[in-house]
């Protein structure tokens, strides 16, 4: 088994890595020539402005809840609930009072913690890009209970600088950009006692699956989305941090996801153990989930996602010697749960989901094989 060439998260970045970080947030940099010590924004050093997230909650009650403005363009609005599934809708407020068409929402894939496959079967949940709208209604059918929603803007809160070292990795050939690239807001991780809500376990990987997000093609800005996700996922799901390993977008590039601290290659530990993270609930430890950022029920993943998500796959099913076509029977440390599976699989072959999307599903055959291929 060959070990995968790993840039080191606290190794030195020069300042081009600085403008390549700036790029996936979707926000300026202040770059130089000059390295940054690890860890450190001292003056002259390459720094990225990270926009901390502004948040509005509510829980909504009737058959409308709402209408709700708030004093920030709204990026996202994250809507969760129990009972039927179908029937919610949204429609979106403009600063002059228009109000939008309604549209019905898509409930999420059903993800989270072990011990938590009831509540995950029972809640729905949905983000929703809504372009800087000014406020949201929601129409809720009879049957849709415990409702709340988020407003969200993950790009024009107050920033804050952070030394662009350790802004990109590799696992492999992969270049992955890392927590601090895509602007994790890191305290989202803790309790208001300063306890870390999810801490980190880790188990030895024995599987790979593929999601997708179900959330919009053509995204503007991917990290501006996956800074969304993370929210909803750390915060109103109360998992912690973000339920995937990895993420992808439709241009190729690949994202770090859960938090594994600052030794080894994302997602593992110094060991080259795995982090668990809250993306197949009953089934997480040991299994690594990549998520590629759309929704593939009618239409395939863009040529270099699909690309990118083959080389994060093969440079995974390297490190850990995995054979990309082969059938295992997973066993999750924790509980003790088994399941017959492909060692690449999608995340319906776990739970009932339409997760990774009937287009890309049908295509994991293909995948396996071009993943073997890339070994």
């Amino acid at each position: 088994m060959r070990q995968p060439t790993v840039a080191s998260r606290r190794a030195v970045l020069q300042g081009a890595a600085g403008v390549a970080a700036a790029s996936a947030l979707g926000v300026g940099a202040a770059a130089t020539s000059a390295a940054a010590a690890p860890g450190a924004a001292a003056s002259g050093a390459a720094t990225v402005r990270v926009p901390r997230t502004v948040a509005h909650s509510l829980a909504g009650t009737g058959a409308h809840a709402g209408p709700v403005r708030t004093r920030f363009p709204i990026g996202h609005v994250g809507v969760s609930w129990t009972g039927v599934r179908r029937g919610v809708a949204i429609r979106l407020i403009e600063e002059d009072g228009t109000l939008g068409t309604w549209t019905n929402l898509r409930p999420l894939c059903s993800a989270g913690a072990d011990g938590t496959e009831r509540d995950t079967a029972e809640r729905s949940s949905v983000l929703l890009p809504a372009g800087g709208a000014a406020g949201y209604e929601l129409r809720l059918p009879a049957g849709a209970e415990n409702v709340r929603s988020t407003a969200l803007d993950t790009v024009g809160g107050p920033a804050t600088k952070v030394a662009a070292a350790a802004t990109t990795t590799r696992i492999g050939d992969v270049e992955i950009v890392t927590r601090a690239g895509w602007g994790a807001d890191e305290s989202l991780r803790f309790k208001d006692d300063g306890t870390e809500n999810s801490p980190q376990t880790y188990y030895p990987a024995q599987t790979l699956t593929v999601h997708h997000t179900a959330g919009p093609n053509d995204d503007p800005d991917p990290a501006a989305t996956i800074r969304a996700y993370y929210y909803l996922h750390a915060i109103e799901n109360d998992w912690g941090d973000i339920g995937y390993h990895f993420l992808i977008d439709e241009a190729g590039v690949v994202y770090e996801g859960r938090y594994s601290g600052t030794d080894g290659i994302p997602a593992h530990d110094a060991d080259g153990d795995m982090v668990t993270a809250f993306h197949a609930a009953g089934y997480n430890s040991g299994n690594i989930g990549v998520a590629l950022l759309g929704t593939f029920v009618d239409q395939a993943p863009t040529s270099a996602a699909r690309a990118s998500l083959t080389a994060l796959l093969a440079a995974l099913a390297d490190y850990h010697g995995f054979d990309p076509r082969a059938e295992v029977t997973f066993v999750n440390p924790v509980n003790g749960v088994t399941k017959d599976v492909h060692m690449i699989s999608g995340h319906q072959d776990w739970l009932a989901t339409e997760c990774p999307g009937a287009v890309l599903y049908t295509d994991l055959p293909s995948l396996r094989t071009d993943v073997a291929s890339a070994l």
